[in-house]
């Protein structure tokens, strides 16, 4: 009995959603058709406000400031940590 209930709730549904579909689909057509479309409202520029001081003024300075630097500077500066640390001293008394 409840397969049966299940069954009627879901072809109900799926009914509901074709009809509006095809409802939305007619009502498209006939305002394509007319030419009436409805204006578009200039957008809202809103900052965020982890943008703006404590007056409320947006920031003119850079927030995030990158530098960008070549594989071969990075490798150096990853060799020269792991020389640092303290796991190259322990080999070199391994191998006497």
């Amino acid at each position: 009995m409840l397969h049966l209930l299940y069954i009627f709730a879901f072809t109900v549904l799926a009914v509901l959603a074709i009809v509006n579909l095809v409802r939305n689909l007619i009502s498209l057509g006939i305002e394509t058709r007319r030419g009436t479309a409805p204006a578009p409202r200039p957008p809202r520029r809103v900052p965020h406000p982890e943008l703006l001081d404590a007056d409320g003024n947006v920031f003119d300075e850079p927030l995030l400031v990158m530098r960008s630097i070549s594989i071969k500077d990075a490798r150096e500066q990853l060799d020269a940590i792991y020389d640092s640390s303290g796991s190259s001293t322990s080999d070199d008394k391994s191998d006497d």
